[in-house]
């Protein structure tokens, strides 16, 4: 294999996991957890492009969330993704950073626990210095200059993104899924922040989930799940698994 090969693509084929599939003619690019990391996110997005140069069908994307927090340009990452081409059918999913970021437009107190893991460097994406103190008048001016720096689009954006969708036998959601429970009738909660008890579960879901939300140095594939999330922000390896027919593999920006 090429270095530019090896870099740009990690196309490994797989056998289906548990008989699983996608309709017929649909091509699915499921992209994990890009964080900030806007120039990840282009090279993949190219990648996608190249992969599906030339094909007959639909070509379907879903992301699985969280595209803020950690990375440097979390305002850059959400242009990127207002202004993908109309030829694809996308879906847009929340991660449990994303709802922070939500929740601090709601209510300023909420800062406390989203500064833990990511605020601070989105506030900066956007020119917005974080709150100097600890205090409800310092998180409601922080809140509000966020708020005038934000823009409309980017606000709408989050508030209309799904927390899971499906095609064919898989089910895509951000962190994971409750074992025992329906899939329609998983709890936000879980959907957003789960890890260990679905992690650790051999239970058939019934689809297999795709995820990310929990970091690993390589993706993840199970018999009942599929994990996208390569921490991007921190190894600089932005992950797609693509789905058709039975086949499954994977896609890699360096």
């Amino acid at each position: 294999m090429t270095k530019t090969s090896a870099l740009t693509l990690l196309q490994r084929v797989l056998g289906r996991p548990g008989g699983s599939s996608v309709p017929p003619g649909c091509r699915v690019y499921a992209v994990g957890d890009i964080h900030g990391r806007s120039d990840l996110l282009e090279r993949l997005l190219r990648l996608i492009r190249q992969d599906s140069l030339g094909r007959k069908g639909k070509n379907i994307l879903v992301f699985i969330g969280d595209y803020i927090d950690r990375g440097p340009d979390s305002k850059g990452v959400i242009e990127l993704l207002l202004d993908l081409p109309s030829r694809y059918d996308v879906h847009f999913l929340r991660g449990n950073h994303d709802q922070s970021l939500l929740d601090f437009l709601g209510e300023p107190s909420a800062f406390r626990t989203w500064r833990e893991f990511g605020a601070v460097d989105t506030l900066l994406s956007y020119g917005v210095f974080p709150p100097l103190a600890d205090t409800d008048v310092a998180l409601k001016d922080a809140r509000d200059r966020f708020m005038r720096a934000f823009p409309r689009a980017h606000r709408r954006f989050l508030e209309n993104l799904s927390l899971w969708c499906e095609v064919g036998d898989y089910f895509f959601t951000h962190a994971g899924v409750r074992p025992g429970i329906p899939l329609t009738e998983q709890r936000q909660e879980d959907l957003l922040w789960i890890r260990e008890e679905f992690l650790s579960s051999t239970h058939d879901f019934g689809k297999v989930i795709v995820h990310g939300h929990t970091p690993m140095a390589s993706p993840v594939r199970k018999t009942n799940r599929i994990g996208i999330d390569t921490g991007a922000y921190l190894t600089s390896r932005l992950t797609a698994v693509a789905l058709e027919g039975t086949a499954c593999r994977f896609l890699q920006s360096p």
